[in-house]
């Protein structure tokens, strides 16, 4: 597989997660919605990483991580930084179901839409620098 397939998986896999994002919170599953998002971010990240570094991207879920390897953290505003503070902990649900119902009680519908809006400015934002 070439460097360009790799980025153009990283992307592919992107693009499905927001789409499946916007699908979830059609029947009001927010924190799922979010969780996507958070998938959908981390996979964008990594096609960056992968077009940079021609490597494998690291093994990591934290976006700040990803972000700070990846190079793009420096070129991030502090509104793009403080969305993935913000988008971090969705990735929580997934993989520790006890704080599962904590998080679900800050997730609203309006929250959520919030999320889904910044989350398709930063994958667009992140595939101009790709």
């Amino acid at each position: 597989m070439t460097n360009e397939e790799k980025v153009k998986y990283w992307i592919d896999l992107s693009d499905r997660d927001f789409d499946t994002a916007e699908w979830v919170i059609k029947g009001g599953y927010n924190l799922h919605a979010g969780y996507m998002c958070h998938q959908a971010i981390e996979k964008i990240f990594k096609g960056y990483f992968t077009k940079q570094q021609e490597d494998t991207p690291p093994f990591t879920h934290n976006l700040i991580d990803l972000a700070i390897k990846t190079g793009l953290y420096d070129l991030m505003s502090n509104e793009q930084k403080v969305f993935i503070d913000i988008l971090n902990p969705l990735n929580i649900e997934a993989r520790y179901p006890e704080y599962k119902h904590k998080i679900a009680q800050t997730i609203t519908k309006e929250v959520t839409q919030n999320i889904l809006a910044n989350t398709k400015e930063l994958l667009q934002w992140t595939k101009q620098k790709i």
